[in-house]
């Protein structure tokens, strides 16, 4: 059956008015400190009050950590098996493996279907990876290295049945100091190549698939702006938009049901560079995509598929509920993410589920990464019942006191989003080694996607071919 797709906007996402940050005296870390930072503990840093010390010195070792984790980001984009020795047929169930039902009983064991299905996924945020240029010294630094025409194909990923259609750059909201236009340009690359979005267009493809699908892929954190975006962990608000403008609002609080999402995310959505207002921000230039594809197939069954891994999965949960806010009658819509932080809160978790956004996380429970930033209380509220009926009154007492005090900073309290397939580095045979970069690897998790079975089951024996040789 097919359906038509309307294009009028609704509500956009937007920040709040005092988006922008501006830094007068931060500390920039160096290179081990920032990562420990980022991946052992969730340095919270409230809105509006990261600053940049008055010094060019920390600037060399900011250096020696971009160097020190390319190689690693690299790793990511290693050679992987071509997609067709992925694929089975979905067809006529492509709903329930896009998660219309929330992927109920698909999970574990895991179906054979679905795992084709999210390593096919993940080895397009792959070829974000791979495009990227991750030199440091070329005058292209943060663009894409291909063409749309063979951007595919030049990452390894021939006879996918798709093409990409537009290259997305996303811009920092941070406004630097002066003092570092002394600094290496890489330092203050503001906007850069983050993802692509691609069009199934191989009818045999299609009728493999049951629909049209289009891809939007993002790539994970690389860039010195991003990294500090990333710190910034408090949520804001996300104010929703008449059409002629912003509206001028005040914050809501979770009594009010108030959406939030974190700064730093947020910001990278959408910014667009100061000094070149004409340059889009990430936001527009998904929406303007997406509202040219959903015209250009109007008619037609499609599914649009966000997909992207560390700061990728995020900013891909973001796009999702602003191409579900912005379109009358949107495809439907699934995220595929990899290793994600924490987005939002309760409430902005509670609008993904009321526009019908369905999420899947593939989550290493070794990767600290899907532990930040901030604090869960949800599992303790859906136990805490259970806890009186035991007896456990003083414990249950207790968790309603202690989440009292986490909501008096309610900046701070995140809630997990969609459904989890939870895995882990310690039941593969072939890991040896674990550490905190192996752990948040995507090509670590695309192996323990191929040889995860069942919580209950030995990892399989012959998931070998996404490991680096």
């Amino acid at each position: 059956m097919h359906h038509s797709h309307s294009f009028t906007y609704k509500f956009p996402l937007q920040t709040t008015p005092t988006r922008r940050t501006e830094l007068h005296s931060l500390t920039l870390l160096p290179s081990f400190s920032l990562m420990r930072t980022l991946h052992h503990a969730p340095t919270l840093i409230k809105p509006h009050s990261t600053t940049l010390l008055q010094s060019t010195k920390p600037i060399h070792k900011m250096d020696k950590m971009m160097n020190a984790n390319m190689p690693q980001l690299r790793s990511s984009s290693s050679m992987s098996p071509p997609l067709s020795s992925l694929t089975n047929k979905v067809g006529k169930r492509w709903k329930e493996y896009q998660g219309v039902n929330n992927w109920n009983g698909m999970l574990d064991p895991l179906d054979e279907n679905l795992r084709a299905e999210i390593l096919r996924y993940g080895q397009f945020v792959e070829a974000a990876y791979k495009s990227f240029e991750f030199d440091p010294s070329s005058p292209n630094y943060a663009t894409c290295k291909f063409p749309k025409s063979t951007h595919l194909e030049r990452c390894g990923l021939r006879n996918t049945g798709y093409k990409v259609t537009k290259h997305l750059r996303a811009t920092s909201g941070i406004k630097l100091p002066s003092w570092v236009d002394k600094a290496p340009g890489w330092v203050a690359t503001q906007s850069s190549y983050i993802g692509y979005v691609a069009v199934c267009h191989n009818k045999e493809e299609i009728k493999r698939l049951g629909r049209r699908d289009i891809v939007v892929a993002f790539r994970g954190t690389t860039t010195c702006l991003e990294w500090l975006e990333n710190l910034r962990a408090t949520l804001t608000n996300v104010v929703p938009s008449t059409v002629n403008g912003i509206t001028v609002a005040e914050p809501c609080s979770v009594e009010e049901n108030g959406a939030m999402v974190e700064s730093g995310f947020l910001s990278l959505y959408t910014s667009k560079v100061s000094d070149n207002p004409s340059l889009m921000s990430l936001q527009d230039m998904v929406r303007k995509e997406i509202a040219r594809i959903l015209k250009t197939y109007e008619g037609e069954n499609l599914s649009l598929t966000i997909t992207g891994h560390s700061l990728g999965a995020a900013l891909a949960t973001l796009a999702a509920y602003d191409i579900k806010n912005s379109f009358l009658r949107p495809p439907h819509v699934t995220v595929i993410s990899f290793g994600g932080p924490r987005v939002g809160n309760r409430s902005f978790r509670r609008r993904l589920e009321e526009q019908g956004t369905k999420v899947l996380r593939i989550v290493n429970s070794d990767d600290v990464i899907t532990k930040i930033p901030g604090f869960v209380f949800d599992e303790a509220e859906r136990k805490e019942g259970d806890v009186e009926e035991n007896g456990g009154e003083h414990v249950a007492s207790f968790q309603g006191w202690m989440r009292n005090r986490v909501k008096e900073v309610q900046w701070l309290l995140y809630s997990e989003i969609g459904e989890e397939l939870r895995l882990c580095s310690r039941d593969s045979p072939y890991l040896r080694g674990i550490n905190i970069a192996t752990c948040h690897d995507l090509n670590i998790y695309l192996h323990l996607v191929d040889g995860f079975v069942s919580s209950t089951c030995p990892f399989r024996a012959t998931a070998k071919r996404f490991l680096r040789h």
